[in-house]
C-alpha cells in the first residue's frame, strides 16, 4: 500500500527550492537528505533525489539534485510524492492515520459506520466517523475507543451520552 506523503505547493526562491505540504504523519521521516522520492504529476512519474530540507511555516522547503532553478521548480507544482508506510512497532499503541481510515466502527455490538478521516489535534487524534449516515467526531482515547483490531478491520466506540447526537 502506497501512502501520499507530500505535495509540491509552489516554488520558493530562485535556486530551485519547492514548498512541500506534508500529507502523512510520517512524511518527515521519508523526506530526508539523500532520499529518492517517487513523484507523480499529471499522469507522469518521476524520481527526485532530496538535496536539502528545512522547515518553513508548517511545510518543508526541499531542493532536489535534479532541479537547478526556479523554472524547473515551478514545473513541479502539484506533484505528489508517494512512499511505502514505515513499519510500526507492534508493541506500540500508536497508529498512523492511514491505518485508521477505512476501519469499520462498532457500537453496542452492531456495525454503525466507518472511519472516514483523522484529525491531528494537540495531544490526541480525533476520528472522523460516518455514523449511520452522519459525520461525527470521536476523540481517539481509550475511554471512547476501548478496542481496535487492525487485522480484522474494525474498532469499537463507547462514546459518552450525547456525543453522537452533536
Amino acid at each position: 500500500m502506497e501512502l501520499i506523503i507530500g505535495r509540491v505547493v509552489k516554488s520558493h526562491g530562485v535556486k530551485g527550492e519547492v514548498a512541500v505540504e506534508l500529507l502523512a504523519d510520517e512524511s518527515e521521516q521519508h523526506i530526508v537528505v539523500g532520499a529518492v522520492l517517487a513523484g507523480r504529476q499529471a499522469g507522469k512519474e518521476r524520481e527526485l533525489t532530496v538535496k536539502s530540507v528545512r522547515p518553513h511555516q508548517k511545510r518543508l522547503l526541499v531542493s532536489f539534485e535534479e532541479v537547478q532553478d526556479r523554472t524547473a521548480a515551478d514545473s513541479l507544482r502539484g506533484m505528489k510524492f508517494y512512499a511505502e508506510p514505515l513499519e510500526r512497532d507492534e508493541d506500540s499503541d500508536e497508529y498512523y492515520n492511514h491505518e485508521l481510515i477505512g476501519l469499520k466502527v462498532r457500537h453496542d455490538g452492531a456495525e454503525v459506520g466507518e472511519v472516514t478521516g483523522v484529525m491531528d489535534a494537540p495531544n490526541r487524534k480525533i476520528l472522523e466517523i460516518d455514523y449511520k449516515g452522519k459525520d461525527v467526531m470521536v476523540p481517539f482515547v481509550m475511554d471512547f475507543v476501548p478496542e481496535l483490531e487492525l487485522d480484522e478491520g474494525y474498532l469499537v466506540i463507547t462514546p459518552p451520552e450525547g456525543l453522537l447526537d452533536v
